[in-house]
């Protein structure tokens, strides 16, 4: 009925009534907090450009994740910065290196506490890809004159995931783009008898502009060329329903978007296709910006982030991974 019969107003009056009708929840058990790991004893060193971030030693970490723990975060994202790097990322599978000794510790110190390992392999390599780097001719089509080298890289990335659930990790989350990389995994882990390890693929992980922080977090840019050979354009959303397909058919348990406020219709679409478990990425460059805008006064951060969460919702993710992970849980309580 058209108004004055219907008025939509009479249900926003109160807090109680719009409470009473909103569509989407959020909660704390939706969020996962992003910790950078290294090695070292004491470390806590502060990341520039994400405030309120650290590159962490073991021994922070743990205090680090009881706090998230404590805020009622269900889960932690692992991603390591090794002493040496080189051009076999050997520290991304060794298995002594820098997250297993993070899963170990944690999973002693908080069992109920799901840790995601990241598996990638440009934190561990000299020149900062996500794979083999192969030089080639320009003649033959190479920009920049190299490649990453897809097939030769499963291998590796199969390795990591080996050794991250041999030390305890919850789930495994390949986010480097390769071609077949779930499958590969999915087959390793299987034949390893890991038939019940969950995977949460980075199934539609895009070349962004947003990444700028985290490869300072991680220590990971590109030492020559860029990813866009191997990370999605930006402007295709077919493309990432045909990614997500892919990796769903592969063995993917859960799949995500990455990153997350600019792709919001990718969300949607993925969701409303595809009906499985989906994840988004909060990441380090929207982080860096609302963070910045807040400390001017320009923005008020605690409503600018529940908001921004509750809209990762309302498209269709079911995890939000993010660095305000504790934060929010904390405003959420209040």
């Amino acid at each position: 009925m058209p108004f004055p019969v219907t008025r939509l107003r009479r249900l926003r009056q109160s807090a109680a009534l719009r409470a009473l009708v909103r569509e989407t929840e959020l909660s704390a058990h939706h969020l996962v907090q992003p910790l950078f790991v290294r090695e070292g004893a004491r470390v806590r060193r502060p990341i520039r450009s994400m405030p309120g971030q650290f590159q962490l030693s073991v021994d922070e970490l743990l205090k680090e994740a009881e706090r998230t723990a404590a805020a009622g975060v269900p889960a932690v994202i692992l991603f390591g910065i090794p002493d040496h790097k080189d051009t076999k990322a050997s520290g991304a599978y060794a298995v002594n290196g820098i997250v297993p000794k993070a899963i170990r510790a944690l999973k002693q110190r908080l069992p109920e506490l799901l840790v995601i390992a990241d598996v990638c392999l440009c934190e561990y390599m000299s020149h900062g890809h996500c794979g083999i780097v192969r030089k080639i001719s320009k003649i033959r089509g190479a920009t920049g004159g190299f490649r990453v080298d897809n097939d030769a890289t499963l291998k590796l990335l199969a390795k990591a995931a080996l050794v991250y659930a041999d030390a305890g990790a919850d789930i495994i989350a390949p986010s480097d783009m390769m071609d077949g990389r779930v499958a590969a995994i999915r087959a390793a882990l299987d034949a390893r008898g890991f038939v019940q390890m969950p995977i949460m693929s980075y199934a539609a992980k895009f070349a962004s502009a947003f990444y700028g922080p985290f490869r300072e977090a991680a220590e990971s840019a590109p030492q020559f060329g860029d990813r866009k050979t191997y990370q999605m354009d930006y402007a295709n959303a077919e493309e990432a329903l045909r990614e997500v397909a892919l990796d769903i058919e592969e063995g993917a348990d859960i799949v995500m978007i990455k990153p997350g406020l600019a792709y919001l219709d990718v969300i949607r679409r993925v969701k409303e296709r595809f009906h499985h478990p989906v994840a988004v990425y909060n990441v380090s460059g929207e982080y860096a910006m609302i963070k910045a805008a807040s400390e001017q006064g320009w923005l008020d951060e605690k409503a600018v982030v529940l908001e921004m969460m509750t809209a990762f919702r309302r498209a269709g993710a079911d995890i939000i991974l993010t660095y305000w992970a504790r934060d929010a849980a904390r405003w959420l309580r209040e």
